[in-house]
């Protein structure tokens, strides 16, 4: 999926409820002409965040192909909303891009194939619908494989969803890979595998394969690395999404936790009737769920801190985040994750390092 030429679906939610257009925006490989968001339309891409490639934020797909001539590839869905359901004022311009040529990647738990309008279309079009969220079909129980990789794994856990897992994971792959350290990211989430190009949808794998999807991805790249980061999911006191944590937990079987928050965070997102317990109690839970498994110890923390405007305030909170969480933290994307990979080699992990060596980025 590297360098295609994409327009981003983003309706009403860019930049803020739209994690999964920053993401695939600030880390994947696509060419991103146009986003389209009905509330925004007029404005450009760094009005609203500064340090991504700029774009034209559009209202319509059709004023999308115009402006970028039809030189467009695919329209990707980049809302991921609670439930994963489509909205049916997106059918227009999921239509029009059809209609255009363009292929459509959805990450939702609704299924652009099952829709029979939609699959009718592409058909007759001689365009793909692809939904990355769709499990692997051979997946089955986990067997322990994951313990027996060559490759020292680390999985990000978090306090909350929507925390920055996926972001935390992707830094700590880029900040190792310059220290020299080969590795490489696991991806569990729709728009890691967007960013990607490979993974397996854990949210969506039945119940009894979840822990054998993780493990399937570890063995299958795991001689082949010094270092896998597991991409997190959800958080293991969510009401909603804790079964796809331990899932990932205990399937990983990771040698290392980087534990991830989110700076002033204190009740469920989504879900504000239940507090979020302590940090200090976040490293117990987390390491007394994992060590029957496999013994394990949270050696890092990243905080998320993008709702602090001031660098020095949030300087403070990350140090505040690593005295609760009693390792080195640090903000990935406003700090750099150097200190989080201080952290991993400290314990031990990540094999031997060339200092100012580059391993590279390896295509998954």
């Amino acid at each position: 999926m590297s360098d295609e030429r994409i327009v981003i679906l983003a309706h009403e939610k860019f930049p803020e409820r739209a994690k999964t257009a920053l993401g695939v925006m600030r880390y994947g490989d696509q060419d991103v002409r146009a986003v389209l968001d009905r509330d925004r339309a007029g404005d450009r891409v760094r009005d609203h965040v500064s340090d991504l490639d700029d774009a034209p934020i559009v209202e319509s797909f059709d004023e999308a192909y115009a402006a970028a001539d039809g030189d467009l590839d695919a329209l990707y869905i980049g809302i991921a909303p609670i439930g994963g359901g489509f909205d049916e004022s997106w059918r227009a311009d999921v239509e029009a891009a059809i209609e255009a040529g363009c292929d459509v990647v959805s990450g939702l738990h609704y299924f652009l194939t099952d829709d029979a309008e939609l699959a009718a279309l592409a058909d007759e079009h001689g365009v793909e619908l692809r939904d990355v969220r769709e499990p692997d079909d051979d997946l089955t129980v986990a067997t322990g494989g994951a313990g027996d990789v060559d490759a020292d794994v680390v999985c990000t856990v978090g306090t909350d969803c929507s925390v920055g897992k996926m972001t935390a994971s992707l830094e700590i792959v880029a900040a190792a890979r310059e220290r020299g350290i080969d590795a490489a990211f696991i991806p569990t989430g729709q728009t890691g595998i967007m960013i990607a190009g490979w993974g397996n949808p854990i949210d969506r794998v039945v119940s009894d394969f979840t822990a054998g999807a993780v493990e399937d991805m570890l063995v299958e790249v795991g001689d082949d690395y010094d270092l896998l980061v597991v991409e997190g999911q959800g958080s293991i006191v969510h009401p909603a999404y804790s079964a796809v944590t331990c899932g990932i937990l205990h399937g990983s079987m990771a040698d290392g936790l980087v534990l991830c928050h989110a700076a002033g965070r204190e009740v469920v997102h989504g879900f504000e009737s239940f507090d979020l317990p302590s940090v200090s109690e976040y490293v117990d839970l987390y390491e007394g769920l994992a060590n029957p498994v496999h013994e394990t110890d949270i050696v890092a923390g990243a905080l998320n801190t993008k709702d602090v405007e001031d660098d020095e305030d949030a300087a403070d909170a990350v140090a505040a985040f690593a005295v609760d969480a009693g390792v080195p933290a640090a903000d990935p994307v406003r700090q750099g994750a150097d200190a989080i990979v201080d952290g991993i080699v400290d314990a031990g992990l990540g094999g031997s390092t060339v200092p100012g060596a580059s391993a590279g980025a390896a295509d998954e």
